[in-house]
């Protein structure tokens, strides 16, 4: 299977991936495009990859596929001398919320996802990358539960990475949006926290200055709303909370990034036609607006990634492919290096 050329931003991440690797965990071994994802990155020094599964399996499959993945780790949990005190550990974490042995025995048998977020725990994985045949809901709720939010974070949300080609727009064409895979309808003081989040992602990640714009149907007024108020709302909380970030709102999206539409429609403004970090104001503005430049600006999309968990864990689009896997193995990889 040909492989993708890479976005100078994903060449830059596997870069940095490979100066210090790190132990990222996939417990979706049973999907051929995890599999291939995980062969490439073992190959090119990314990352040191961990597969959860039956060994026979996982080869018998790679065989077909026509892929190495000899020298990848496969933990398997009906073999795994650690399985004991994982399952000690969960039932220690969650038994306020009714979690006995027999429980913790039979989640961590079956579900795979739990039994990875286990490894990132206890140490024994980086970080864990998932949701190629999963929902965005079965590898947030074990993240949350067994890992939860990292100290003095306020929310977990979630962001893409968008790198478009042949774009002046953003950082080169990097961008990232925002909240586009988790939160619903996030109200004024969330949008103002996922803007913050959204904007030390992008420092850490690109490693460019974030130049955040709040989204709306409206600039500056020019429609009444109680949608537009909460973004409007929103700005001033973020104003407040973290003056140090270069942030606008409320702004249309052509407003935000096109420099002469910026300069007509929100004159004066340091963001309008520069930004390269987008809030969207719910969950079906960024999720359309993600697939939209995805599929028909020809966009890399990284993500849905999650920000705020006291490990990183990382959500993949079910439309996903290969190449999408891997970029997100070395994004995790970073992103733990950081930690």
């Amino acid at each position: 299977m040909a492989r993708t050329e890479d976005s100078a931003f994903i060449k830059q991440i596997k870069v940095r991936a490979a100066q210090e690797r790190k132990k990222i965990v996939l417990p979706e071994s049973n999907d051929d495009r995890v599999l291939r994802a995980a062969s490439w990155s073992m190959r090119d020094e990314i990352a040191d990859i961990v597969l959860i599964g039956n060994k026979d399996e996982i080869t018998a499959r790679a065989k077909k596929l026509r892929i190495d993945v000899s020298d990848i780790e496969v933990v398997n949990p009906e073999e795994d001398s650690k399985f004991a005190l994982y399952k000690e550990k969960l039932v220690e974490l969650r038994s306020k919320k009714g979690m006995t042995a027999e429980k913790a025995e039979k989640i961590l048998h079956e579900d795979f996802l739990t039994y990875g977020i286990m490894m990132v725990k206890m140490g024994d994985a980086d970080g864990m990358v998932a949701g190629a045949c999963h929902a965005t809901a079965d590898t947030l709720r074990p993240a949350l539960q067994i890992l939860r939010t990292a100290p003095g974070v306020e929310m977990v949300s979630g962001f893409f990475v968008m790198c478009v080609p042949d774009c002046e727009m953003g950082a080169k064409g990097t961008f990232v949006f925002g909240d586009c895979g988790l939160n619903q309808d996030p109200d004024s003081e969330q949008l103002a926290v996922i803007a913050n989040s959204s904007a030390k992602s992008f420092k850490a990640l690109v490693e460019a200055e974030p130049v955040v714009a709040l989204l709306s149907h409206s600039t500056k007024g020019s429609a009444k709303h109680a949608l537009v108020d909460k973004v409007t709302e929103g700005v001033r909380i973020a104003h407040e909370k973290y003056p140090e970030l270069k942030l606008d709102g409320e702004l249309q999206l052509d407003a935000a990034i096109v420099p002469e539409v910026g300069e007509s429609k929100a004159p004066g403004s340091e963001v309008a036609g520069h930004a390269n970090v987008l809030i969207f104001p719910n969950l079906d503005a960024g999720n359309i607006g993600y697939k939209l430049v995805q599929r028909l600006g020809k966009a890399e999309a990284y993500g849905p990634l999650l920000q705020g968990l006291a490990r990183p864990v990382n959500d993949l689009s079910r439309g996903c492919s290969s190449h999408d896997v891997e970029g997100v193995i070395a994004i995790t990889a970073v992103q733990a290096q950081i930690q």
